[in-house]
């Protein structure tokens, strides 16, 4: 079992930047960061699996994903907030084999979410 704590949300207004955190409680092979907006579904951001880094187009060009393998830590930079990124973001890990990184339900590994808020 794999616990996940994702850290870094709050209210920013739009243009700013906020860097949220995923830390674990075992090395993970692929971290995933997904946001889940109010009345819409899980979509998946940013997903890294060792030099591999993938991006969803909405976020590509403001947002980062990295990782710190000596803390065991994720982290997703965001900057260029726009109103529209506003939701819960989480971390994931545990993608099943074979998996779309982007697919929330192929993962098994959940954090409890961080709030990000963008104001116009």
């Amino acid at each position: 079992q794999v616990r996940l704590v994702e850290s870094g949300g709050g209210s920013v207004q739009a243009g700013g930047s906020l860097r949220l955190s995923c830390g674990a409680s075992h090395t993970t092979t692929r971290r995933t960061w997904f946001r889940q907006a109010p009345g819409k579904d899980r979509e998946g951001l940013a997903s890294i699996y060792g030099s591999t880094i993938q991006y969803t187009d909405s976020v590509k060009g403001r947002f980062t994903i990295s990782r710190d393998n000596g803390s065991n830590t994720v982290y997703l930079q965001m900057d260029t907030l726009k109103p529209e990124d506003t939701g819960m973001y989480y971390c994931a890990a545990g993608l099943q084999y074979g998996a779309n990184w982007y697919s929330p339900d192929q993962y098994n590994y959940w954090g409890q979410g961080t709030q990000v808020t963008v104001s116009s």
